[in-house]
C-alpha cells in the first residue's frame, strides 16, 4: 500500500471514532430530562427598553409633544 492509501484509511478512521463520541456525548445530554421546551439562551428575562443617555436637544419619537393645530396667520 502506498502511504497516500495509508493516510486516507488512518484519516477516515479517525473520523468514525470522532463522530461516534461526538453523537455519545449528545446523546447523554438530550437524555437529562429535558423536554424541548427551553428556549436556550437563560438568565433573566428582561422586557424593559434599555435607559439611553441621549444628548441635549435628543428626544425619542415616543417623547414628542403633541401634535396640535397650528395657530392661522392673519396677512
Amino acid at each position: 500500500m502506498s502511504s497516500l492509501m495509508i493516510n486516507l484509511f488512518l484519516a477516515g478512521f479517525a473520523y468514525v471514532i470522532i463522530i461516534y463520541f461526538v453523537a455519545m456525548m449528545t446523546k447523554n445530554s438530550l437524555k437529562k430530562g429535558k423536554d424541548g421546551r427551553d428556549d436556550g439562551d437563560g438568565g433573566i428575562e428582561d422586557k424593559n427598553p434599555p435607559q439611553i443617555d441621549l444628548p441635549p436637544g435628543v428626544i425619542w419619537p415616543g417623547d414628542s409633544p403633541k401634535k396640535t393645530k397650528p395657530e392661522p396667520v392673519d396677512y
